[in-house]
Formats: structure tokens, sequence, C-alpha cells
């Protein structure tokens, strides 16, 4: 039976580039892979096919053969006494052909026991991660916490090595220390982690009986940790080799504290500014006077409250917000004045502030430009 065109095999034209054909090849491979199309007799054939096709158009050298000489290029004389592409038998050199895309294809049938590769005789321990809750008072000052982490740390008893003794490990006899074993699917080999040593390489004859052959165990720990000035809520800070132990003697992990700053009751926070709210009263809202006011390193600041001054002014404090952290200054305080109505009038107050009223209608600008305003637009919409 005559051979197909290797370009109609994989579906390219004849000018396509190296990458086109790679591209094409793959997606061939994949549909015609026999471990997908087991109920398909003829899958194997075209997968064989397609491998034969790919193997010549990915070489410059035999495609250009291929391309003046057609299938002649590599029978008789010229491909070497009847042999197939590239001197490889009729069948083609599938190894070479899967080289390098065998990943791209077939990494979900390995277990990712393939990728890597290598002994993991030690492997690093987890990171870990502590959420601290500190008040305002803290942030701005900064402090040293104690802290108690639960943890793996490395047994004592054997050194972190896992075996009875502190006696070395030994060679996984299973994968000889690989720490893979192959198996034969169809006409290719895989690779897998090793069920053994579970990847590590080495096996323990003698388990330590506290740690149970992992060379670590679960403690308690405690920790003295230096919280900075000027941290806030997401601040992170990292303590290198405080987290999990490793593996059989592999490094530790890294321990993450991650800050939360509590709500204060006077002040609210915006970055390095900080915001207090000071009720003052009528009175001196109106004819203006001093107010004092607290700061968050626990002073105190005397502010001037000029006359006229409504709810929601503000007033800057220079420098006596919160620190910006690793040092570049200071924010800002800012009070917010908040004019307080009196309550539970007696009758001689309310009758002051009834003949107040009478004789203050021109200090109320903003009262009487409303109702200006309300009158217009009811005589407007009649």
């Amino acid at each position: 039976m005559s051979k197909r065109d290797y370009y109609d095999v994989l579906g390219v034209s004849k000018g396509a580039s190296a990458d086109e054909v790679k591209k094409a090849y793959r997606t061939k491979a994949k549909e015609l892979h026999p471990d997908r199309n087991r109920d398909n007799p003829e899958a194997e054939a075209k997968f064989k096919e397609a491998n034969e096709a790919y193997e010549v158009l990915k070489d410059a050298d035999k495609k250009a053969a291929y391309d003046r000489y057609g299938h002649a290029a590599f029978e008789g004389g010229m491909g070497g006494g009847g042999r197939g592409p590239g001197g490889m038998g009729g069948g083609g050199d599938f190894s070479s052909a899967f080289s390098d895309v065998f990943e791209d294809l077939f990494g979900d049938f390995m277990g990712g026991g393939a990728r890597g590769g290598g002994r993991q005789r030690a492997s690093r321990g987890s990171d870990l991660r502590y959420n601290l809750r500190i008040s305002l008072d803290d942030a701005y000052s900064g402090l040293q916490k104690a802290i108690t982490v639960p943890t793996s740390v490395s047994c004592s008893s054997c050194d972190g090595s896992g075996a009875e003794g502190g006696a070395e490990p030994q060679a996984c006899p299973t994968c000889s220390g690989m720490g893979k074993v192959r198996a034969q699917q169809g006409f290719f080999t895989v690779e897998r982690t090793c069920p053994t040593c579970s990847g590590v390489g080495q096996i323990i004859k003698n388990p330590c009986q506290t740690c149970g052959g992992a060379g670590r165990e679960q403690k308690e720990r405690s920790l003295s940790v230096n919280i900075p000035a000027g941290v806030e809520t997401g601040t992170r800070i990292r303590l290198a080799g405080e987290g999990e132990a490793g593996l059989r003697g592999g490094p530790a992990g890294d321990l993450y504290i991650f800050i939360e700053v509590t709500e204060h009751n006077l002040f609210e926070r915006d970055g390095v500014d900080l915001y207090c709210r000071v009720p003052v009263s009528m009175t001196t809202a109106a004819i203006g006077g001093d107010v004092e006011v607290p700061t968050i390193e626990g002073g105190r600041s005397r502010v001037k409250v000029p006359a006229g001054s409504q709810s929601g002014r503000q007033m800057r404090l220079r420098a006596k917000g919160m620190p910006a952290l690793r040092g570049g200054g200071q924010g800002d305080m800012f009070i917010e004045l908040a004019v307080e109505t009196p309550v539970n009038l007696t009758g001689k107050q309310k009758e002051l502030l009834r003949e107040f009223e009478k004789l203050s209608e021109e200090n109320n600008p903003n009262l009487s430009g409303f109702f200006k305003k309300v009158k217009s637009f009811w005589d407007g919409s009649k």
C-alpha cells in the first residue's frame, strides 16, 4: 500500500514552518493516541503514521530530501538500504519523535512523577502563617511581642534523620534510590513516583519511635517578634527559618506574621494620618474658644476654635499622626468639629434661646439662604 503524503498526514501545507509542523503533530498525537482510542483499532496505525511524518518534517535535512524526492528519498540506496525515515526502519523511532513534545502531551498520565527528576532525600518545611492583632497605640510605638506557634520541629531523638538512633536511611529497593519507577504503557515508557518511598528515594528500616520516621515532631514554640512602629492592617513580617521543620533534615520553612490593627475608640486612621472627632458647644462654635484634644502618644494639644465654626470643620495638627513604616516622617492629625445642640433645657434656658433667635435672624446666612431657595422653588412650581 502506498504511503500517504507526510504533509497530508499532519494536515499542514508544504511551506509550513517548524512551529506549525510541531503544533500540528501535537494535535494529531493527542487525537490518535492509542490510550485515548482503545475502541478504535485503526488509531495505533494512524498514530505511527503521524510519528513517521513528524520524524521527517521536523528535521530540516530530511524535510529537504523529502520535498525533492518524496518517499523515495528514504528507500533503496538513498535512505540506507530499505529502512524507514532516517534509517530507523519502517515504523519510525517513536522515542525520538516524542522527545520534544512528550511532556506537553502526556504530562497528565505521569502524575507529576517525571517532572522535577532527581532524588528528594530531604525536603523544605512548609511556610506558616500567624495572625497577630495589636492596638493602634502599639502600632504607633512598636513593640516586642511574645507569641506561641504550633509547628513541626526537628525530632530531638533522631536529630531529624527519621531513623532510630540516628542511623542513616537506606536506598529504596523498589526504585534503587531514584524516587521514580518506570512502567510500560503500550510502546512507550511512563515514569511515576515510587509507591514504596513516595518519591524520597530512601527507606528507613528502623523508624524513630518518637517521630515515626518523619524526622520531625509537633510542638509549640515561643518566639519574640519585633513589631516596628507604623505597621497597619495587612503588614506582613517574615521570620526566615521559623516555619515548619524540613522533612528528614531538610531546611525549615518561614513564618509570616500578618498584622491586624484594631479600631481605636478616639482615633480613625487613614494611612499615616489620624482623625479625631471633637464635640464643641454651640456657644464655643459661635463665639470661638479653645478646646483640649488628645494625641495618639498619650499627650494633649490645645486647639483654637474660630468664631462661627460649623460641624465638620477640620483643623490640622502637623506631625501628630502615625509614624511612617521604616522611617520617612510622620503623618498629621485632623480635628473635626462636631457642634453639639444642648439638651434637657430648663425653662429659663429655653426663654433665653427664643430671645436669642429673635435677635439673630441675620446671623444665620445658610438658614436664610436655604429658605429663600425653597420659597423660589415653591413659587416656580405653581
